[in-house]
């Protein structure tokens, strides 16, 4: 696209590895100063941070508890604070904790942590974002496919949370239409990251069910999402984005 975000200030939260890395460097590569929070991986985040610098943007790093609105809210401020403005949302943090129902050994704390990160978090980063963006403000929510087809066992809280930020991100950009900006979510198939790495347990059973036979490289889902994030995408909102190499074909 070639510089398409120059003078724009871009979050992406979760953005020390996997796809929220992979998001924070090609938002960086269309010129975007760009703002990455972690909760634990400091050093992983302040060297994305420094790779960003390398390409010529601004770039900062921030620790922010996902799962504390209060910390979400707080992170926002923080962003603006050091850069002035707030122009695009990329709410990429996330987890995902198998509880099978019927298990009785289930671990209940981190099934509503899970709920407090992929959902209560990201309802956080969207209030508090649109307190701050002007006119062609871009908020983009990564979600999952599990959120419309679960294809495995012991998902079903998971796929919650994900459908959640789903009909939430239709709701909002309902909402925020008038202040002309945009509310997408977009939805990866099995991506080759730290949670769930290509080859992994779960591997052969997904790539089985992706008409293209592999999983996807974190740079591809953030293609979708940068461009989602750019004035090409102006009027897209509202839309879930399918980025799943035809796992839902």
């Amino acid at each position: 696209m070639g510089q398409t975000l120059s003078g724009k200030v871009a979050l992406v939260t979760g953005g020390s590895r996997g796809i929220g890395a992979a998001t924070a460097r090609a938002l960086a590569d269309e010129g975007a100063d760009v703002a990455i929070s972690y909760s634990v991986s400091a050093d992983k985040a302040e060297a994305v941070a420094r790779e960003l610098e390398g390409k010529g943007v601004r770039a900062s790093c921030f620790r922010a508890d996902q799962a504390d609105p209060e910390q979400v809210h707080g992170l926002v401020e923080a962003v603006t604070g050091r850069f002035g403005r707030l122009d695009i949302l990329v709410n990429n943090a996330g987890v995902s904790v198998p509880a099978p129902l019927g298990d009785p050994g289930f671990d209940i704390t981190a099934v509503e942590r899970q709920h407090a990160i992929n959902t209560t978090g990201v309802i956080a980063g969207i209030r508090a974002a649109a307190q701050v963006m002007g006119a062609g403000g871009r908020i983009v929510s990564v979600g999952s496919v599990a959120g419309t087809r679960v294809s495995l066992p012991g998902f079903a809280d998971y796929a919650a949370t994900k459908a959640a930020v789903a009909g939430y991100s239709r709701g909002a950009a309902r909402d925020l239409a008038p202040k002309q900006i945009t509310v997408n979510v977009v939805q990866p198939g099995p991506v080759d990251t730290d949670m769930n790495p290509a080859d992994g347990e779960l591997a052969a059973t997904l790539t089985a069910q992706v008409a293209l036979g592999r999983y996807a490289r974190p740079e591809e889902i953030a293609a979708a999402i940068v461009f989602l994030a750019s004035p090409a995408a102006s009027y897209i909102t509202g839309t879930v984005l399918n980025v799943d190499g035809g796992f839902n074909a």
